[in-house]
């Protein structure tokens, strides 16, 4: 195997696109290895890969997300925040990251969370006093609630590989993302105080209503799905269609949809859908690759053979899982790993859901972690700022998502209580 991830290394580092590095690599190292005659079931490989109904839901769910969007929920989320605790010092670091929490309610996509909310608030805490770095770092660790809060587009990628519920994913990030935001807001209070940002005016009791009043319809989306799911009024896909139908509502009930927004709506989900789907399918090749060559059984047997600890096993997984996430994208992380992930949940036997909820978390984290961090490169891209001193803002704030990611692996409870009330 050695020499599929030279050729994978090989093709990332000349620029090749990740979906094109992992099936090239993989076809190559079908030929390479005497099995060019399995190359001929690729084609259907690939499309097996991506022909499951649930898949339906990505789709969907970015559709409803980019509904909203383009419908104006995003600038009343952030009025909302604003309402709520904009009077605070250095009021707008806290705006952004309840803006994150409620957005993630919505979108389910990391990287559609940092675009959105990115170009509104990252001005606006520049113009309150605030670093641009420290502004950009904000938001691009704050965006990790996007695929942790219900919906996720990430859990749902999980749940078809594991078999593990989907709807019971989706109640089990609800604690972790709201433990996320609660420390982000810690230490955004923190360092407000310490740098001595300025405060703003409170808005008064009448404004509060009213924009609570604007935004409510919008917020309740999440609570909508969840409970639509758990009740078993409907599936996570049929859910996904209500999602969109209600963002269509909602849309025209706030009078911002026209048909060129929904247009605009349509041909942006389509383009993030299609590379989602492609990566899935190419990945596809290389979870093929990787079960002929029995690559899962090979690397739990090496990792027993440093130890047979549980915690310890957890721990290297974890490090493992965290190392990936600096260079690949959580879907493709998933696609090629999950055959090993399954091994180890059993070696270690560990809750499925809470498992989920742990790798789930690794594979977001790092989406802000560099090198090559998405979420820091769009940030800095939209504040201007060089990376790196984007990357040096964001340190402690990843380092706040890793302390949440020890507690979800050592506290059962924190992925558990609200999957077992809903039971």
């Amino acid at each position: 195997m050695t020499s599929f991830f030279l050729l994978f290394a090989g093709f990332l580092a000349s620029g090749v696109p990740i979906a094109l590095a992992l099936g090239i690599a993989g076809t190559a190292y079908l030929y390479a290895s005497g099995n060019g005659m399995m190359a001929l079931m690729l084609p259907q490989r690939m499309i097996a890969g991506v022909d499951q109904f649930v898949l339906l839901t990505i789709p969907l769910f970015l559709l409803a997300g980019a509904l909203m969007n383009v419908g104006g929920v995003t600038d009343r989320i952030v009025t909302f925040a604003r309402a709520m605790v904009g009077h605070r010092r250095g009021g707008m670091s806290s705006v952004s990251i309840l803006s994150s929490g409620f957005f993630a309610g919505i979108s389910g996509s990391a990287t559609a969370e940092a675009s959105a909310l990115g170009s509104i608030l990252i001005p606006s805490m520049a113009r309150q006093g605030m670093p641009p770095a420290y502004a950009a770092a904000l938001i691009a660790v704050s965006s990790i609630m996007g695929p942790i809060i219900p919906p996720s587009i990430t859990m749902i990628i999980y749940g078809v590989l594991s078999g593990a519920s989907i709807g019971q994913l989706f109640l089990a990030g609800v604690l972790p993302g709201i433990a996320i935001a609660c420390g982000l807001l810690l230490y955004a209070s923190w360092r407000a105080r310490r740098d001595g940002f300025p405060v703003t005016d409170r808005m008064s009791a009448r404004e509060r209503l009213v924009q609570t009043r604007r935004t409510l319809p919008a917020l309740i989306l999440p609570a909508i799905i969840l409970v639509g799911i758990k009740a078993g009024i409907f599936t996570p896909t049929e859910a996904a269609a209500v999602a969109v139908g209600y963002a269509l509502i909602i849309g025209l009930l706030y009078r911002d949809l026209t048909p060129t927004r929904i247009w605009e709506a349509m041909i942006a989900t389509a383009l993030v859908s299609s590379s989602i789907m492609f990566i899935t399918a190419m990945a596809s090749i290389v979870s093929f690759v990787f079960t002929l060559e029995q690559v899962p059984t090979m690397i739990a047997e090496g990792m027993l053979s440093i130890t047979d600890n549980p915690w310890m096993i957890l721990l290297l997984l974890n490090l493992f899982l965290l190392i990936l996430g600096m260079f690949l994208e959580p879907i493709s992380i998933l696609i090629l790993t999950m055959p090993i992930l399954l091994k180890f949940q059993a070696l270690i036997g560990m809750d499925p859901v809470q498992f989920g909820m742990v790798v789930v978390l690794n594979t977001v984290i790092g989406m802000a972690t560099p090198p090559v961090g998405i979420l820091l490169f769009i940030t800095s891209a939209i504040s201007g700022e060089p990376v790196t001193r984007v990357i040096r803002e964001a340190v402690p704030l990843i380092a706040i998502c890793l302390a949440v990611l020890a507690l979800v692996a050592l506290v059962p409870q924190l992925s558990l209580a609200i999957p077992g009330l809903m039971q």
